[in-house]
């Protein structure tokens, strides 16, 4: 693997610059405080994943 090049991503719950990297083992988040307020927000159903409303009923098809 020669000459790689390093890639940079924004830590989704504050924004900050980081490298790809095993440097920053809480990737893709900058720590483990940003991690832990990520892991909170879904727990606090902050955050939720679409769902079709069609799959839900039985009956639709």
């Amino acid at each position: 693997m020669a000459d790689q090049k390093t890639r940079i991503v924004r830590c989704p719950t504050c924004g900050k610059s980081l490298e790809w990297s095993p440097d920053y083992p809480h990737r893709p988040f900058c720590s483990e405080r940003c991690r832990k307020i990520d892991l909170g927000a879904w727990a606090n159903e902050e955050y939720r994943v679409p769902v079709s409303e069609d799959r839900l009923d039985p009956e639709a098809e």
